[in-house]
């Protein structure tokens, strides 16, 4: 975050969205208006997007997060389901898993999804601001968050937070997008400022929220500086793999 000034008297704290720099108070609801727009076809642009490449993506969290049955798991900023589903087979029926994310839109599609899987009786689902979670300390074995950190506006206390309420022996698991090598740089601009307004457009007739996560992207800290913020909040154990050329990483960390 960045200070700005109203007036010497009065300090103004603000923070980036995309490329924008907006009061701290405003973002979470401009975050809000752009996934109620894509929630309907956020799976589809997902697919899209990436060449299909999230699911394997978000195949290898769920196999680095090494779950077990009857686990305790928290998927933040879970969405549409994707690993919340996974997470429930394999936790099966004595364990239990939270689908929580901010975005009410979100939530509802990731409800309709988890029943037409079949999935219910270990999974609830909660609304919350991953900077202040409304669980107690000491609670879950695992908690995961794919594609989420970079829309929360202060991610030093989602981190703490996600630490507080790991039990000791916990892990996190953090999937987002990250800085790519130098090689496929080029192209990846030109597909993410280019390619993907334009698939925004035409597939979700929303350019603007596609172009915001765009910029989302390039303001998320790279590799090393989310590593050294984890390791701040109190993980131990950082470490990162880089995923087709770093424009995907997944960070991991235990609760010591």
């Amino acid at each position: 975050m960045a200070p700005n000034t109203d007036s010497p008297d009065k300090p103004v704290e603000t923070t980036h969205f995309g490329y924008k720099d907006v009061h701290v108070d405003e973002k979470a609801d401009l975050v809000r208006g752009v996934f109620d727009s894509v929630a309907n076809r956020y799976d589809i642009m997902n697919d899209l997007m990436s060449g299909g490449m999230h699911r394997l993506w978000k195949r290898y969290t769920i196999q680095h997060a090494n779950a077990r049955p009857g686990q305790i798991i928290l998927d933040l900023a879970g969405g549409t389901g994707d690993l919340a589903r996974e997470f429930a087979r394999i936790v099966g029926e004595r364990g239990h898993v939270v689908l929580a994310d901010i975005n009410a839109a979100m939530l509802e599609h990731g409800r309709r999804r988890l029943v037409d899987a079949g999935i219910a009786g270990n999974v609830e689902l909660a609304q919350v601001d991953a900077e202040a979670l409304p669980f107690a300390s000491n609670t879950f074995d695992r908690v995961s968050i794919a594609f989420g950190l970079r829309n929360v506006t202060d991610k030093e206390a989602a981190l703490a937070e996600m630490h507080r309420v790991l039990k000791p022996g916990g892990k996190v698991l953090i999937l987002e997008f990250s800085r790519p090598s130098s090689a496929i740089k080029p192209a990846y601009d030109l597909y993410s400022f280019k390619v993907l307004p334009l698939l925004g457009r035409l597939v979700a007739r929303d350019p603007d929220s596609y172009q915001y996560l765009a910029e989302s992207i390039r303001m998320h800290p790279d590799q090393e500086t989310l590593l050294g913020m984890m390791q701040d909040a109190g993980f131990e154990r950082c470490r990162y793999n880089n995923l087709t050329a770093g424009i995907v990483a997944l960070h991991t960390g235990y609760k010591i």
